[in-house]
């Protein structure tokens, strides 16, 4: 069971240690608007940078893509997200505050009985389950009416001669649109899928918890082309890809992860099959209350988007087989990551609060090698030693050509390495006295705050090796 604390201590950490900070803060903020500060910004990169290298650069049935965020309207009218990308909207008449009337539901009886729930009888539901306001405990609700999710701009120079156009609410029509295009200029053959990595936006009733739902997020979302005949096998195999790299990329312990089988009252208009990859987050309502949320979708969306782009376009989106000739709109399976959302998990995961034998308490970050946003941090044993200075510097100045790098010469050593035990920094490097007579420099474990002597000419294949474990 999560610590119900957890999620105020991560908050508190990544304002304290430069993660995450609010948006806008010096003017009051924007609410649910999060502003990555320099640690968490190097930590955002590398969650991406390991997606990208274990679902595009290391296979060879995956090219890249970076689509455009506004796209010509048209689109969304053929995806159906001007149509029916829409929440159940309800108002607490008592507070005038704003709430999703699915999501109250999903609380009290569960995502597929709620999804059962017809818009025009969400208000009665609500009654019937006594489910109280969020804000203020009334229960005093207004109609459901339902409300886009799109957030809709202008198009043009001239106020009153622009044309409405939207912010994408998701990632994957610009591969849709552009999936002739690869066709056409590169040597792809389905089964193949496209990746990019992305901004979408959705103006979403009721966001919060930190950064696991917000109106402005991040995607990495693939969009895999088979044959009908190819769907069950290959969505088995994207199951288990994604399973590999949340536990073993991104390193999150199996226990904290599962797969949920979203049912029928669930499915996406497109979808014929959907699995979920959850996380047991930290915000639960009470202790007894785990809260899993979605990290990543697994979608069979069949030839619904090629077929409609295919008829709104009116162009050949059509696939030819080179060996066989025949000729088919192939189906798609779709592995959609929120980049946000592990990030998050990711966070939580790492956070460790640890009893010294002095009775004494650190809080350590332990995240992956690979992910940590410094791998080495370097310090003078005094900084008011000009030689343990230079030679520190020098030292810094070796390893930052091979290794995320941060040179430290602030506070007593001991504050130092509690700040790096918070930045999640694997290994410190001490230059002291006997570094001035023999070359050998202290290096310091992270995890187990062992300490060890290694001469300087062996200090990069030693941190080499033990960052790769």
């Amino acid at each position: 069971m999560p610590d119900s604390n957890l999620m105020e201590k991560i908050v508190s950490l990544c304002k304290r240690r430069g993660f995450v900070y609010p948006g806008s803060e010096i003017y009051g903020g924007l609410a649910n608007t999060w502003d990555y500060g320099p640690y968490g910004s190097v930590l955002k990169k590398n969650v991406k940078d390991a997606w990208w290298k274990y679902f595009v650069e290391d296979r060879d049935d995956m090219v890249g893509l970076d689509a455009a965020i506004l796209m010509n309207p048209k689109t969304w009218v053929a995806s159906g997200h001007v149509g029916s990308f829409s929440d159940p909207l309800i108002d607490c008449k008592k507070c005038k505050t704003r709430h999703r009337g699915d999501k109250l539901l999903e609380d009290k009886i569960g995502n597929a009985a709620a999804a059962a729930v017809k818009l025009e009888d969400i208000h009665a539901k609500l009654i019937e389950e006594g489910i109280k306001c969020p804000n203020c405990g009334a229960i005093d609700w207004t109609e459901a009416k339902t409300f886009n999710l799109m957030f809709k701009t202008q198009q043009g120079v001239i106020e009153g001669e622009t044309d409405d156009i939207y912010l994408r609410p998701e990632t994957a029509q610009g591969i849709f649109v552009n999936f002739k295009n690869v066709i056409d200029t590169c040597r792809v053959r389905v089964p193949f899928g496209i990746g990019q990595i992305g901004k979408a936006f959705r103006n979403e009733i009721t966001p919060g918890n930190f950064t696991f739902r917000t109106r402005e997020f991040e995607q990495m979302e693939i969009e895999y082309f088979v044959h009908p005949d190819q769907k069950k096998e290959k969505f088995e195999e994207w199951k288990e890809q994604s399973k590999i790299f949340f536990s073993d990329i991104l390193g999150i312990r199996t226990d904290n992860l599962r797969f949920r089988e979203h049912e029928a009252e669930e499915l996406s208009h497109y979808s014929s099959l959907t699995f979920d990859v959850e996380y047991r987050f930290p915000f639960g309502k009470t202790d007894d209350v785990e809260t899993w949320g979605e990290l990543q979708g697994i979608a069979d969306r069949g030839d619904y988007d090629l077929s409609q782009h295919e008829n709104f376009s009116k162009k050949d989106l059509k696939y030819r087989d080179p060996q066989t000739n025949e000729v088919y709109i192939p189906h798609v399976i779709e592995p959609s990551f929120g980049c946000d959302r592990a990030i998050l998990s990711v966070l939580l995961d790492a956070y460790n609060e640890e009893k010294l034998e002095d009775g004494t308490e650190r809080v350590v970050m332990k995240f992956k090698p690979n992910l940590a946003p410094v791998q080495v941090a370097v310090f003078p044993l005094l900084k008011n030693k000009d030689d343990l200075v230079q030679k520190s510097k020098d030292i810094h100045k070796m390893l930052k050509k091979s290794f995320r790098c941060e040179y430290d010469d602030g506070g007593a050593i001991g504050k130092r390495y509690r700040r790096q035990d918070e930045i999640g920094t694997p290994f410190c490097v001490t230059v002291d006295f006997d570094t001035l007579e023999n070359d050998t420099v202290t290096i310091r474990d992270r995890d187990t705050m062992e300490q060890e002597r290694v001469k300087t000419e062996e200090l990069e294949e030693f941190l080499s090796k033990k960052l790769a474990q």
